[in-house]
């Protein structure tokens, strides 16, 4: 199932700071209706404003992200450990610690974690895009 309409948007946070440890991961399911592996991905929604949202999420190695597209927003992300596979509207990239990368809107994409992997993700606007296990 895809989150769609008033589901898909995120209220902003309220706060000017927050303890990224304190923030409960979410162990994801799907990602835009498109299915996961199980206790292969976990999201932490950090901070959302009224024009975008930052997250972690963090990739177990072996994951593989099935291509789906984002049409209501554009994310752009930043790896901060492990290498992943990248391939965004057909073109593929090999991603290491303190590389970056966007996903327009409707580009098709997909990820491999080619080791774990952590990365931090801003949408905007803030769109929740996955479903979890947790809520």
């Amino acid at each position: 199932m895809k989150l769609q309409g008033e589901d898909r948007i995120l209220r902003p946070s309220g706060v000017f700071f927050r303890q990224g440890s304190k923030v409960v991961a979410e162990r994801i399911t799907a990602v835009e209706g498109v299915v996961e592996e199980p206790g292969k991905l976990t999201v932490k929604s950090l901070l959302v404003g009224e024009d975008v949202l930052m997250l972690e999420a963090f990739k177990a190695k072996g994951m593989v992200d099935p291509v789906h597209q984002h049409d209501d927003h554009e994310s752009v992300a930043y790896l901060i450990k492990g290498r992943m596979r990248l391939v965004i509207g057909g073109e593929e990239f090999v991603a290491e610690a303190g590389d970056c990368w966007i996903h327009p809107r409707g580009v098709p994409h997909f990820s491999e974690a080619l080791e774990d992997c952590i990365q931090i993700e801003v949408k905007s606007p803030p769109r929740k895009t996955w479903m979890s296990a947790d809520h």
